[in-house]
């Protein structure tokens, strides 16, 4: 502990400042200012080295938090890298994409703002990232066992880098055209560069993982030749069966999935040829009145992209009443706190609704024109319609955004024949192994849609396990226990 009283005399915290939203809504960059290293570490001297250090609880990979702080706060930027390192892959990703479930569980946040780990752990990375300090981890020793990986998302991409490290020879397997899963075509731009994918995949391939982009398991190669080609197979696809709303209307043109549209966006800042005339890409809210049902990180996804394509107006819809402004009574500390939360794409603008229900989407020749929409309050666990609430809403695009329900059934897991669990998540051991000998599954194919934080989590586990599976033991480190209900 660095300074015994940083906590005492430090008692705000400071996070980066955004830009102007004028200015930032005219480009697709990350939409923070840099902060500085000295106001970063009067921040990490917050942190009280607590005797039992919650925040660790609170992170599913078990980062070091106070120790990298303290590392911080003594300018040994290069010692406190290495600890992050220690336990996350990708601290660059999680640094950026995380709720952090470990600020909420700081012990200082009691009775005071916790502790900006956060930040903290992105400044470090980005640090060590420019001082060259993130070099491939190449293998002594090579093993002579093959893995496959299905799906590149941060859980796949975790397990890879861990059984790449532990000599094994490992192949990625993406159907999508380019590595990164929902990091690559889920996440805009505003909120990760895509940069950040592109030098960690550089290091894994220098380290000796192989990628294989443009490939669907199951369909391009089948179960047969992937079981016959490799020792072990880690099914890490994700939870991309996403959500519907089977409601009348639901046919009309103009009503598509936030995944259906949110890649676009990124092919285009990717440099795609899939503009058209006026620059903008087959699905784009451009001078259009747009409603996003669901009020989650993916609906402030799809609402960050509509402001940047010029939508005319915006409705963001949640069906949950609107959270308090402070820690609700009903997730105290040390859980994650239910309370009410502005990102960076509701300061850029448009309306949330709270408490409403979508009944019927309304349209012409064809199209959506409308939503007719009521007020709901929940009873008895249940959403009851407010009598006389009902109103129209008109729409050009409606964007559905209301998460996933587990991952696709057809093609790669039928064919492999694992059992899945009353949740419709993939069935697996301790050791992450499913039903099927030599096939383990990581991330939100067993977990079900979950935090990037633990799918890293799961696929360090999962790649521990594997390693085990093949050579009867392993070095490799397991940060937690498979569970299939989704933790927050």
């Amino acid at each position: 502990m660095a300074d015994p009283n940083g906590f005492l005399k430090h008692t705000h915290r400071q996070t980066p400042v955004r830009r102007p939203v004028d200015l930032r809504l005219k480009d697709w960059k990350e939409v923070y200012e840099e902060f500085s290293k000295e106001t970063l570490q009067v921040q990490a001297s917050r942190c009280m080295d607590c005797g039992i250090p919650f925040c660790h609880n609170g992170c599913p990979l078990g980062n070091l938090i106070p120790e990298w702080n303290d590392l911080v706060y003594r300018d040994r930027w290069r010692d406190g890298i290495e600890r992050l390192h220690a336990t996350n892959n990708f601290p660059e990703f999680t640094g950026r994409l995380c709720p952090a479930p470990c600020e909420a569980s700081c012990v200082l946040g009691i009775n005071q703002d916790p502790v900006t780990i956060k930040q903290v752990e992105v400044e470090l990375i980005d640090n060590a990232w420019n001082e060259g300090w993130v070099k491939p981890m190449v293998p002594d020793v090579k093993t002579g066992k093959t893995v496959a990986v299905i799906g590149s998302g941060p859980a796949g991409l975790a397990a890879a880098q861990q059984l790449t490290r532990a000599g094994h020879d490992v192949t990625v397997f993406e159907r999508a055209d380019r590595i990164g899963g929902l990091l690559r075509y889920g996440i805009p731009e505003f909120k990760m560069e895509k940069r950040h994918i592109d030098r960690r995949l550089e290091q894994m391939e220098a380290e000796g993982t192989k990628f294989r982009a443009s490939v669907n398991v199951g369909v391009d190669i089948t179960v047969e030749q992937l079981q016959e080609d490799f020792d072990a197979v880690v099914l890490a696809g994700g939870a991309t069966a996403w959500r519907d709303l089977p409601i009348p209307g639901r046919e009309l043109e103009g009503i598509y999935q936030a995944m259906e549209y949110l890649p676009w966006g990124n092919r285009v800042q990717l440099g795609d040829d899939v503009v058209d005339a006026d620059g903008q890409p087959p699905i784009t809210a451009k001078g259009k009145k747009v409603v996003i049902i669901g009020g989650g990180d993916t609906g402030a996804d799809c609402l960050g992209t509509a402001h940047r394509q010029g939508a005319e107006s915006i409705h963001q819809f949640e069906i949950m009443p609107r959270p308090p402004e402070e820690r609700a009574e009903s997730t105290p500390w040390p859980t994650y706190p239910l309370m009410f939360r502005v990102s960076s794409a509701h300061e850029e603008g448009g309306e949330r609704v709270f408490s409403v229900n979508t009944e019927e989407f309304i349209g012409a020749d064809g199209k959506v024109t409308a939503l007719k929409v009521h007020e709901v309050v929940m009873k008895a666990g249940k959403f009851e319609k407010v009598e006389g609430s009902d109103f129209e809403l008109a729409a050009d695009i409606v964007f559905l955004a209301m998460g996933f329900v587990g991952p696709e059934r057809e093609g790669l897991l039928n064919e492999l024949g694992v059992e899945l669990t009353d949740r419709g998540n993939v069935a697996r051991d301790n050791d992450f192994q499913t039903t099927v000998p030599g096939v383990f599954v990581a991330g939100d194919m067993g977990r079900g849609q979950s935090l990037i934080v633990w799918a890293i989590a799961e696929g360090r586990a999962a790649a521990a396990g594997v390693d085990r599976y093949l050579m009867g033991e392993s070095a490799l480190p397991k940060p937690i226990k498979p569970t299939a209900a989704p933790q927050r």
